[in-house]
């Protein structure tokens, strides 16, 4: 019985300490600790912070895209004019793009 207990706490004591040095020990001892994912107060914090970078940066960019929108829209129209213009200076001129 003492072999088998000495064996037992030889492996056990052996897997436990690797355990505890692997990356899945630190979470575990992190997480005991309270410093572990959605344990502290920091990580709410950074959270935030990240939402809130992250928000203002997409209305910097949506307003950017507004702007450019509104520059092709003027020159949409500004081409548009362009092309009635032509149309009508052609049909004052007795000109027809129709063909029979």
């Amino acid at each position: 019985m003492e072999e088998e207990l000495a064996i037992f706490f030889i492996f056990g004591g052996g897997a436990t300490f690797l355990l505890a040095m692997s990356p899945i020990g630190r979470a575990i001892a992190d997480r005991i600790r309270g410093r572990g994912v959605g344990g502290g107060a920091g990580r709410a914090e950074d959270g935030i912070r990240f939402l809130q970078e992250s928000h203002d940066s997409m209305l910097e960019e949506l307003d950017s895209m507004r702007h450019e929108i509104g520059d092709l829209q003027e020159r949409v129209d500004f081409t548009e004019r362009l092309i009635a213009q032509k149309r009508d200076q052609d049909q004052l001129q007795g000109r027809s793009d129709v063909q029979d």
